[in-house]
């Protein structure tokens, strides 16, 4: 065999992000290398597995799609080895690969990933971040081990369970009269201009908060990027509704931003994580699992602040 695990590994997050760049950025590691590593499996596999777009990325070839998955077998086998013998020696060691919601990543998963690698030097954690319908998806198609989400729709086939509630906020501009309440109602809310995080499963939430209520809010713009929302908000174009609680009350372009509770009951997003069912779990996976029922709580969740402060 004249090709590493490595390279496969290159190949695999190629085909995933559509583009070298992507997945140089996802594995922090070069482009060229990725290239070469790309080019080197084609020559010895004697096949094309990609079509190169100027400037618009790569796309699998028909046998690319075919060895992809392929790909993907022979690297968790090779994982399995780790489990395997993290079973037989009471050791924790190998690659988990961690899937989590968009918005909870940035967030969450630098500060849960470090601190799990740290108390156990042998491993090492993927990331892998999209919206719910996609972590699913991969989660039932075995392509990530673990996902960390809300408790939206999960179907059946997928365990969840519960570690931290997150009602839901209105976030406005630093100089809006609701920056300076204690609470906000929906009704008040439903007149000003809604700037919806557009995701799927994440949008329906938001909008069922108003129709529970039988009212409608006034749409202004839609964004499925969080960051494009809360820069907009800042500048005071409207509203968004919120779970997350970021530590920075700044918009990227250095705006400030306000954190204001809905007055009422209003149902939380349930924040978790997310296996497949019925199947063994390794070693690995559960001192992870076991590491995030330990790590995040209502009291305090990784890279967020707390449930009481208001930015």
């Amino acid at each position: 065999m004249r090709y590493t695990l490595r390279q496969l590994e290159y190949f695999i997050a190629a085909g995933e992000a559509g583009s070298i760049r992507h997945a140089s950025e996802r594995l922090s590691i070069s482009q060229p290398s990725i290239s070469t590593a790309i080019s080197h499996l084609e020559q010895e596999l004697g096949v094309q597995l990609f079509i190169r777009h100027h400037a618009q990325g790569l796309s699998l070839t028909p046998a690319g799609h075919k060895l992809v998955a392929e790909a993907r077998r022979i690297v968790q086998m090779a994982e399995g080895l780790y489990a395997s013998a993290s079973d037989a020696t009471g050791q924790v060691r190998g690659s988990l690969t961690v899937g989590s919601m968009v918005t909870l990543a940035p967030m969450i998963m630098p500060e849960l990933a470090h601190s799990f690698m740290s108390t156990y030097p042998g491993t090492e954690i993927r990331q892998f971040e999209a919206n719910l319908e996609r972590l699913v998806d991969r989660l039932k198609r075995a392509e990530i081990d673990i996902a960390i989400t809300y408790d939206l729709l999960i179907p059946e086939g997928i365990d969840f369970v519960p570690l931290a509630s997150l009602p839901p906020h209105a976030l406005v501009s630093a100089d809006h009269p609701f920056a300076r309440r204690a609470e906000v109602e929906l009704a008040e809310l439903a007149c000003e201009p809604l700037i919806l995080l557009d995701l799927p499963l994440s949008r329906e939430y938001f909008l069922a908060l108003f129709f529970r209520e039988k009212l409608k809010p006034k749409m202004y713009s839609y964004s499925t990027h969080q960051e494009v929302v809360r820069t907009m908000v800042a500048n005071g174009y409207g509203y968004t509704l919120a779970n997350v609680r970021p530590r920075s009350d700044l918009a990227l372009d250095g705006r400030r931003v306000v954190r204001v509770p809905i007055a009422g009951e209003q149902r939380p997003m349930v924040m978790g994580i997310a296996t497949p069912a019925n199947v063994r779990r390794s070693r690995l996976l559960q001192s992870f699992a076991d590491h995030c029922r330990t790590t995040i709580s209502d009291a305090r969740i990784p890279g967020m602040a707390g449930p009481d402060r208001t930015p």
